[in-house]
């Protein structure tokens, strides 16, 4: 028996829900919902309600503190993991869900250990992620034949530089504060005509253009980088 599972939801819209995710969460007594301080509001429950009814479902909030201070996100991280525990102890089903998919940059992650080494049971249910959602939306693919993509969690310079050149597709995530130092890449490259950005995507806000210096993008901001160009 399953007690434990971790649950992509998608990026953004209710549509890239899996029908998987959804009988899932369908059979769990709690929905954990992870969030970066109590009392926030989660994207990834905003996204689960436009296609699931949570009336009847329990909602447990679980921290993960983006402190810089290593100390303060280990301690979050361990309790959240005892709330889970706990529950799990007394004989309920839970549902850890996640924006995108479970395996790419999530936080389930630091959960999965916890569960295990207490004896429980665990199952992943896989979800969309942001820069193939991304890819949809402009409709483009992200690869053909032979050819590779790279994807890199943030605007970081040194990593951007060593595969700017070595693939064919490069996937900037949450690059929204570091426009700027992007392009400056881009354009040293001849590629600042090569790029996308795809912001909020399927929410009120939602952006998708070629890449502008001098804006300012939100958190959830995918940048898609071809070589051979769109």
């Amino acid at each position: 028996m399953i007690n434990f599972y971790s649950v992509g939801v998608g990026s953004g819209e209710g549509g890239y829900i899996t029908i998987g995710a959804i009988r899932t969460i369908e059979k769990s007594d709690i929905i954990a919902v992870p969030v970066k301080k109590y009392g926030e509001k989660s994207t990834a429950l905003e996204i689960l309600k436009k296609e699931y009814d949570i009336s009847k479902k329990e909602i447990m909030e679980v921290e993960f503190l983006m402190s810089p201070d290593i100390k303060l996100r280990e301690q979050s991280r361990k309790k959240s993991a005892e709330k889970i525990i706990d529950a799990l102890k007394n004989g309920k089903t839970v549902s850890m869900i996640t924006l995108g998919d479970v395996s790419v940059y999530s936080t389930c992650s630091y959960i999965h250990n916890a569960v295990k080494k207490n004896g429980f049971k665990m199952e992943i249910i896989p979800g969309i992620t942001s820069f193939c959602a991304a890819a949809n939306k402009i409709q483009t693919s992200l690869c053909e034949g032979n050819e590779s993509f790279a994807v890199i969690p943030s605007v970081n310079i040194t990593l951007i530089e060593k595969y700017i050149t070595d693939f064919d597709t490069l996937i900037i995530m949450k690059a929204g504060l570091n426009i700027d130092k992007l392009y400056d890449v881009l354009l040293k490259h001849g590629l600042e005509n090569n790029a996308i950005v795809t912001s909020s995507l399927g929410l009120s806000d939602e952006v998708i253009e070629k890449i502008d210096k001098d804006k300012e993008y939100g958190y959830f901001t995918t940048v898609i980088i071809k070589r051979k160009g769109f």
